[in-house]
């Protein structure tokens, strides 16, 4: 259940590290276009500005995008701003690491094509890391994947990106010793402890 509860936010925070701020309940304008953009069936403006707006004004942020133009288009938006940031797109049109082949990396310094291989991961199919049909199939899988019962393409996909998240996150820290830390936090168990955290607190 999405809440605006600034109170019971920070208690998610401090419980398990993880907050969900749902951009209708601090954007109401973005509440009121839902209906149109549902029934216009194509991306508009409004899919794009959803991460510029994001209420908890972060001082680093990770974006993952479908298209290199729209990449870009963040980089410069970022750029004027004090925020350290990290655009992802994988080239065969995936708005995270795939890892089916490679993928920018845009940030406050630099733009750079990377290999999977190029942060410790394998290159995957596209058919390994299929998601589910359905809203149940899904929570399924991620449900497994954070008991430590998902696939090696699944925990590949799921360290790969959380490893860049915890790179944008510490700036000290290099892309594979981040990557470790992601393996650590989810084959340990961690991941899920967290994640269980969170539902407590939300009841």
């Amino acid at each position: 259940k999405f809440t605006n509860d600034i109170a019971l936010l920070r208690n998610c925070m401090d419980a398990s590290g993880i907050a969900i701020m749902h951009a209708p309940l601090f954007h109401p304008a973005m509440k009121n276009v839902a209906p149109i953009r549902k029934e216009l069936g194509v991306k508009t403006f409004f899919n794009i500005l959803g991460p510029i707006v994001n209420p908890s004004f972060p001082s680093k942020q990770m974006v993952g995008v479908y298209s290199l133009e729209l990449a870009r288009l963040y980089a410069y938006l970022y750029q004027h701003s004090s925020k350290r940031f990290l655009v992802i797109h994988s080239v065969d049109g995936y708005d995270e690491i795939s890892l089916t082949g490679n993928f920018k990396i845009i940030t406050d310094v630099s733009e750079k094509l990377v290999t999977p291989e190029e942060i410790g991961r394998k290159k995957l199919f596209a058919e390994e890391i299929h998601g589910g049909n359905s809203i149940e199939e899904s929570a399924k899988i991620f449900m497994n994947i954070l008991k430590g019962e998902g696939t090696d393409a699944q925990n590949e996909v799921v360290m790969a990106n959380a490893g860049m998240a915890i790179y944008c996150a510490n700036p000290s820290m290099s892309i594979f010793d981040a990557q470790e830390k992601a393996k650590e936090s989810l084959l340990s168990g961690k991941a899920l402890k967290s994640f269980e955290a969170l539902k407590k607190v939300l009841g």
